[in-house]
């Protein structure tokens, strides 16, 4: 395939970004945009200046075009219905975060692409920080032996979001799936996605049902707080913990243990939205022992210049161009989504459940 020819669905901020990305591909062709809003996508095209790309109201007549692929960027309890009729038109997609509101919604959308052979990719833009590779590449090479606990996750000072994204009906859930989807892809991608089987956690929302800290306190119905134990075929852990509001200034590393070796990671930046790992790494630090002692060592980060999110969208477009199966595979956070499904069942059962998924 020479040329890619992309729509995009959905038309609020997070589809800017994707216009820009993939107007630098010059084999890229974005055909069109749709937006549920009527004239929202007109005012898209203009705003961003895409000539000869089409506007639509609705997603429907967008996939009647000669489209090769579409990105996905409409509010969460859209990201199903949207994602099948997309595959079931033939069309390849690169859905953004989080996958879906419920679980059985992520099933069905894996299941309807290996029906169509049309796959389906997640935006986890963060996997393509040079960083992150080599946390994964340590881990997989073997160097901290058996790894049998994880703790992740991440949390902003004060990063509570509004609109959509407190509404359980738009957005399935809160902090755990807007920012903590990417502490637990980092761990779960760098682990290589074993598969769970239980999880005991609680959730809260003190914060974004208090007016002294949210302005929408009163339709405030998702969590801003949670922390689960997470327990995996392998007998693996991970302790898993994410805030968007809290009064202290970090919820601390990420840490593998493994029988050989520990590996502590830090965030980067600093601040009230620092804390998440939605970007790049601070610093990594190997702790073994060596010379009949306790020994630690620095592991040197790649200074680079490279956006991660341009990447996604390039991977996304090359896969589709030169026929490669999907950069980050829907089957692959199927499992993520089963996690943060059965941490929103644990909580609300206030027990340990268990967490199946299909073979």
């Amino acid at each position: 395939m020479d040329r890619v020819r992309i729509g995009i669905i959905g038309s609020g901020g997070i589809a800017g970004v994707h216009a820009a990305a993939y107007r630098k591909l010059p084999f890229v062709d974005l055909v069109g945009v749709a937006d549920i809003l009527p004239g929202r996508a007109q005012q898209f095209v203009e705003q961003h200046e895409l000539v000869g790309t089409a506007a639509f109201d609705g997603h429907a007549e967008l996939l009647k075009m000669d489209l090769d692929a579409v990105s996905i960027c409409t509010p969460n309890a859209s990201h199903h219905q949207t994602t099948v009729d997309a595959l079931r038109a033939g069309k390849y997609v690169l859905l953004e975060k989080p996958m879906s509101v419920m679980l059985d919604e992520a099933v069905d959308m894996v299941k309807v692409s290996k029906e169509t052979g049309k796959w389906l990719s997640i935006g986890f833009q963060p996997r393509y920080d040079p960083n992150m590779k080599k946390l994964k590449e340590i881990v997989q090479s073997g160097r901290l032996g058996d790894v049998y606990y994880v703790e992740t996750g991440g949390g902003r000072r004060r990063g509570m979001p509004g609109g959509t994204f407190i509404s359980k009906k738009l957005a399935g859930a809160g902090a755990m799936a807007d920012i903590g989807c990417y502490s637990l892809d980092m761990a779960l991608n760098t682990l290589g996605y074993p598969r769970p089987v239980s999880v005991y956690a609680s959730t809260s929302n003190h914060f974004g049902r208090n007016p002294l800290y949210h302005h929408e306190a009163s339709r405030f119905e998702v969590e801003d707080f949670g922390a689960a134990m997470i327990r995996f075929e392998n007998d693996l852990i991970l302790q898993f913990k994410i805030s968007w509001a809290m009064h202290m200034d970090t919820l601390g590393a990420t840490m593998f243990l493994g029988t050989d070796a520990g590996l502590k990671v830090q965030p980067f930046g600093s601040g009230p939205w620092s804390g998440v790992w939605d970007g790049k790494v601070g610093s990594m630090t190997l702790y073994h022992d060596d010379f009949g002692g306790h020994t630690s060592t620095e592991v040197p980060l790649i200074e680079h210049q490279i956006d991660p999110f341009f990447e996604k969208i390039r991977d996304f477009a090359e896969a589709v161009k030169d026929g490669r199966p999907a950069p980050i595979p829907g089957e692959e956070i199927l499992i993520q989504q089963a996690i943060i499904d059965g941490v929103l069942r644990s909580a609300d059962l206030r027990r340990e459940v268990s967490i199946e998924l299909p073979r």
